[in-house]
């Protein structure tokens, strides 16, 4: 009886779970939005009170002009603060917050190539990729709840499977989505970008010169959350003919965002 009423709950909440992202991928996604939300609010603020934020005028209108041509194409309102920090960074959070780092704007040559990074993070945001995270990390921790509820891990096969479930969790699961989750923000970031106006050629010109300033420090795709460089170029520049017609698009309707770094 006990195994029965855990396989109705595990297949109600699956079913009831089930989302789609903009790019029609099916998501696992159970969190209540408005408490992510609430997370990306508090993380912000956080970070707000314990890193210097840049008083740069030039650094802050250049990131506010490009943010702000961005989030024009996802509506809502937007806080961005550009922090004094010299990693090559940028994030966007839950709550429509966006942070970027002096280090990024300090590489970029030209508002195209941080608009590609902006437009990325917000990918991220649009694609409620934090919620899927949090709800596909929550379920591991239940799942493996309910293997030790129906299980006997006191034995060594128990042991054993329990063992074999969490390395599957982490290299079956968790580290591929991540994977995913980046290639779908790039492909969304590439067309947010060309919507707001900015040249997505520029977006390969930035993981080139990203590249470059890693040189060589890239860990091994297999092993790594994120797209070694050169895949990451590969799926941009599958989709850029698609991109290029939005840019298309965005200039006949008078949108040629100029920001001047």
């Amino acid at each position: 009886m006990l195994n029965k009423n855990l396989l109705i709950a595990a297949v109600s909440l699956l079913l009831g779970a089930c989302a789609t992202s903009p790019t029609g991928r099916t998501q696992f996604i159970y969190m209540p939005d408005n408490q992510v939300d609430q997370m990306g609010l508090q993380a912000f603020d956080s970070m707000k009170s314990k890193n210097p934020v840049s008083r740069n005028p030039r650094f802050n209108q250049f990131a506010q002009c490009v943010a702000y041509a961005i989030t024009q194409q996802t509506g809502g309102q937007w806080e961005v603060v550009v922090f004094e920090d010299e990693t090559l960074n940028a994030f966007a959070l839950p709550g429509n917050k966006i942070g970027v780092h002096t280090g990024l704007i300090n590489l970029v040559d030209n508002a195209d190539q941080l608009a590609a990074v902006v437009g990325h993070e917000v990918g991220h945001v649009l694609s409620r990729h934090s919620n899927e995270r949090l709800s596909q990390e929550t379920a591991v921790s239940t799942g493996l709840a309910m293997v030790q509820a129906v299980t006997q891990p006191q034995t060594a096969l128990g042991q054993t499977a329990l063992g074999l479930l969490g390395v599957g969790a982490q290299y079956g699961v968790i580290l591929p989505y991540s994977r995913i989750h980046e290639t779908e923000a790039d492909t969304i970031g590439l067309d947010l970008m060309a919507r707001a106006g900015f040249d997505p050629r520029q977006s390969i010109n930035l993981w080139l010169k990203m590249d470059k300033a890693a040189q060589g420090g890239q860990p091994i795709e297999f092993m790594s959350t994120h797209p070694s460089h050169a895949s990451r170029i590969e799926n941009l520049q599958q989709n850029m003919n698609r991109a290029l017609q939005l840019q298309q698009q965005a200039w006949s309707q008078g949108r040629q965002p100029r920001c001047a770094k």
